[in-house]
C-alpha cells in the first residue's frame, strides 16, 4: 500500500525550497524547513516568506515522512546519512560548476542523483522537481485532467519510494511520469532536451523515450 504523506521535510530555504514550501503548504502538508543555521536564525524568515511553514533543526526535517533536498549541490557530503536513512528523500538539485565548483565524481559518466545516492545509501533517493524553474513551480501548477498539464519526470531504484514521489509531484499540481529507475535521471539534468523545455505527459514520455535509445528530438516545423 503506499505510504501516505503528512508531513514535507524541505532541506534548504533558498529559492527553489521557499517556492515549494508555499506549494506543498497549498497542496495540504505540514512543511517544516530546515538550513545549516540554528533554528532561531530562521524562524523570522520562514514566517514571512513561507507563512504556515515550520523552522525546525535539520534532524527534524529529516525524520519527515518525505524530505526534499534543496541545498547547493556542492553541499550534498554535508548531509546527516543517518538522519535520513530509511527516509523518502526527494533530490531537486543540479550540478552549477560556476557555482558549485569543480566537483569530479560528477563527471564520471553518472547521474549527479546517482551520486547523491552513494551518499545517502541508507535512503530512497528519487529525483525530480530539479527540471523545473522555481517561479515555474508556482505558477504552472493546474488540476488533475486539465488539458495540457505540465508533467515532471520522477526517477528512482526504489519502486514504493518512487510512487510515493509520483503521488507528491501530483499533488503539487503536476502530471507525474514514472522514468524509471534512477540512472534514467540523467535525461533530465541540465543541457538536456527535457531540462530545457516544458512538455505535457505525452511530450515528456517521448523526450524520455528519445533520452533512453540516444535520438533526437524532431525539428519544428
Amino acid at each position: 500500500m503506499e505510504q501516505r504523506i503528512r508531513t514535507v521535510g524541505i532541506l534548504g530555504a533558498g529559492r527553489v525550497g521557499t517556492a515549494l514550501a508555499r506549494e506543498a503548504l497549498k497542496a495540504g502538508y505540514e512543511v517544516r524547513i530546515a538550513t545549516a543555521k540554528p533554528v532561531e536564525e530562521i524562524e523570522l524568515i520562514v514566517e514571512i516568506i513561507t507563512p504556515g511553514a515550520i523552522a525546525v533543526a535539520a534532524a527534524d526535517a529529516a525524520a519527515s515522512d518525505l524530505v526534499v533536498l534543496a541545498v547547493p549541490l556542492h553541499r550534498y557530503s554535508t548531509l546527516d546519512a543517518a538522519a535520513l536513512a530509511g527516509r523518502v528523500v526527494v533530490d531537486a538539485m543540479n550540478y552549477w560548476e560556476p557555482t558549485d565548483g569543480a566537483m569530479p565524481e560528477m563527471h564520471a559518466g553518472r547521474g549527479t542523483s546517482e551520486v547523491v545516492q552513494d551518499f545517502l545509501s541508507g535512503s530512497s533517493v528519487v529525483k525530480t522537481l530539479n527540471h523545473i524553474g522555481y517561479h515555474d513551480l508556482e505558477s504552472d501548477g493546474r488540476p488533475a485532467g486539465t488539458p495540457d498539464r505540465r508533467a515532471l519526470a520522477v526517477a528512482g531504484d526504489d519502486e514504493s519510494a518512487r510512487a510515493v514521489v509520483l503521488g507528491f509531484v501530483e499533488a503539487l499540481g503536476y502530471d507525474a511520469v514514472d522514468a524509471g529507475p534512477l540512472a534514467a535521471g540523467r535525461a533530465f539534468e541540465p543541457g538536456t532536451e527535457i531540462f530545457a523545455g516544458a512538455h505535457d505527459a505525452a511530450g515528456l514520455g517521448e523526450a524520455l523515450g528519445r533520452a533512453a535509445t540516444g535520438a533526437t528530438a524532431p525539428a519544428a516545423v
